[in-house]
């Protein structure tokens, strides 16, 4: 099957720039890896250039084969304990005042790589106290344990992306259940209800315009409170192909819907990723937050 050409609207300019350089070596140097670069996000070039950063915890190989995602997956290396303190030394040197935590899926480890989230989170409030932290976590194969550990660190906004329609599950994330991702929602909102949460998904994998209507009410259903919308942008010939690229104006009617439902803030366009903008997400629900 032929790939389809991307339309104008989804056009970016390469990585450049002497922020982009510089931010580059220092994670180099401190041997840290952020989603920017192994999901290959079309805004990393914009994002970088602000000294915006969402940093890629327990190393860069998943063990889950997503049909979507870009990330390396096979068997990873052991925990970096060191991690969160290379971390706060990282996001210390480059004066940041908001950071975004996600991770690689763990499935090998028992908590599922919890513990190095809340030692992150501890790390950030000791160097750079100034700093909201924002963290976007797997499903941790629903243990509720594990949530509880990242929630008793008191992030600043807990995400936890549901990607795509129920019917699409299985095609989408392999290994992950939409009932699952609804419960790890519901439990942080209802055991950390000053934690906002979060959530996004990609559209253009063949979902209906019903389907997404009914992922946005039940997000809602569950408290989710900030929501992001993004084209899916197929990686590699491997992964699964795009079935349609939206209209910039399709976005902003899946945004207006998301307000009336009662989202506090909707992040929607072609190339909207769940930290694209994250710190201007987090001030509709925390104003005292910086950019």
């Amino acid at each position: 099957m032929r790939e389809r050409r991307h339309p104008p609207w989804l056009r970016v300019k390469l990585p450049a720039g002497a922020d982009y350089r510089e931010l580059k070596h220092l994670l180099r140097q401190l041997a840290l890896h952020t989603v920017c670069e192994e999901a290959h996000c079309p805004n990393r070039g914009e994002c970088w250039g602000q000294r915006t950063v969402t940093f890629l915890l327990l190393g860069d190989v998943c063990t889950r084969r997503c049909g979507f995602c870009n990330v390396k997956t096979g068997r990873p290396r052991p925990v970096d304990e060191r991690e969160p303190e290379r971390i706060a030394q990282a996001v210390a040197r480059l004066g940041l005042h908001y950071v975004v935590l996600t991770s690689v899926n763990r499935d090998d480890l028992p908590d599922g790589g919890a513990h190095i989230f809340a030692a992150s989170i501890r790390r950030l409030r000791q160097h750079v106290p100034e700093c909201r932290v924002e963290v976007l976590i797997p499903d941790f194969k629903g243990d509720p344990a594990a949530l509880r550990t990242v929630l008793e660190a008191r992030p600043d906004v807990l995400g936890h992306n549901v990607e795509t329609v129920p019917r699409l599950f299985p095609l989408v994330q392999r290994g992950a259940d939409y009932q699952r991702t609804l419960t790890l929602l519901r439990r942080a909102g209802e055991w950390a209800p000053e934690v906002p949460t979060k959530s996004g998904f990609l559209v253009g994998l063949g979902e209906r315009e019903e389907e997404c209507l009914a992922l946005m009410r039940d997000l809602r259903a569950v408290g989710v409170s900030l929501l992001t919308i993004g084209q899916y942008l197929r990686p590699t010939p491997a992964h699964l192909p795009v079935v349609r690229y939206y209209h910039p104006d399709e976005f902003a009617a899946l945004r207006e819907e998301g307000l009336r439902l009662g989202f506090a803030h909707v992040e929607a366009g072609p190339l909207v990723r769940s930290s694209y903008h994250a710190a201007a997400q987090a001030r509709s629900v925390q104003p005292s937050v910086k950019g």
